[in-house]
């Protein structure tokens, strides 16, 4: 099981940035608190983005060379709050990738490239992210909506993030 700080509410993992690592990983998250809490549509949606960062993690910012990946969740207001600290190469241009959709309005359904999803859905799906490069390591948080409440019924001061980029 992943360790569990208890000095904070929340769950923090070290993993290694390799595919077959990262799915093993995702498995242990989903099974731990505060992700097997999550009722099912928001378990899911976590799975998703935290699939497609640690991917890209492993893929863009180690290179397939692998490498280290601190996951700290911790559930607060509603929310998730996710932090993803890593070693690798910093994201170009020091800023995270816009997210716009490969393709265009009139591509065919048979000419959608196989990549350039994962930071659209990263960025649909989440809140409060932000991207910082701090003493040689990339920091990624984001939060995403940890109960059935609708993000309209949550403060402002509910989405501001809880981890920074400090």
């Amino acid at each position: 099981m992943p360790d569990q700080d208890p000095r904070t509410p929340g769950l923090s993992l070290t993993i290694q940035a390799d595919p077959v690592s990262v799915r093993g990983a995702l498995k242990r998250l989903l099974s731990s608190p505060p992700l097997s809490d999550l009722a099912g549509t928001d378990r899911g949606l976590a799975e998703v983005v935290l699939a497609e960062v640690l991917n890209n993690v492993a893929e863009h910012a180690y290179g397939g060379t692998g490498g280290r990946v601190e996951v700290r969740l911790m559930k607060e207001h509603g929310l998730l709050r996710c932090l993803v600290v890593d070693e690798g190469r910093p994201m170009p241009g020091g800023q995270m990738p816009t997210g716009r959709l490969p393709g265009g309005p009139d591509l065919a359904l048979d000419d959608l490239p196989e990549g350039g999803f994962g930071w659209h859905l990263i960025r649909s799906l989440s809140m409060d992210l932000t991207y910082a490069r701090v003493d040689g390591k990339n920091r990624l948080s984001f939060a995403l909506v940890a109960t059935g409440e609708s993000l309209g019924t949550l403060s402002p001061h509910d989405r501001s993030s809880g981890f920074g980029s400090g």
